[in-house]
């Protein structure tokens, strides 16, 4: 399975940006997809999961202003950012695997590559 993303870039405070992660080459259906952050000198930190029936979970840092969405027949899966603030800055990933479990205890088997997101002051 590969994963692209795309949208990242640099916005304002807050502005909004869409991101956009693509999952091919695989022959079985990926249930959960979701999006993960690492700032400089952090660890990565789940933002928010959306599974093949569209239930999502998010952090509380993110609700209200992060949606999660996906088209299943595209295998694609957004992240839409409203409302962005400087920490939000980070590189994002996105991440799939079979099971929620994964996604949720950081280990999914497949993940990104990453794209920037940058919120100036």
């Amino acid at each position: 399975v590969q994963l692209v993303e795309s949208g990242g870039g640099l916005v304002q405070v807050g502005g909004s940006l869409r991101l956009f992660c693509a999952a091919s080459g695989s022959g079985f259906s990926i249930n959960a997809m979701g999006w993960y952050r690492q700032a400089p000198g952090t660890q990565s930190e789940l933002d928010a999961i959306i599974t093949s029936g569209v239930s999502t979970m998010y952090i509380d840092s993110v609700k209200g202003r992060f949606t999660i969405s996906r088209d299943n027949a595209k295998n694609t899966v957004y992240l839409q950012m409203n409302s962005l603030k400087p920490e939000d800055t980070a590189v994002y990933y996105c991440a799939a695997d079979r099971y929620f479990s994964k996604l949720r205890t950081g280990v999914p088997d497949y993940w990104g590559q990453g794209t920037q997101v940058t919120v100036s002051s």
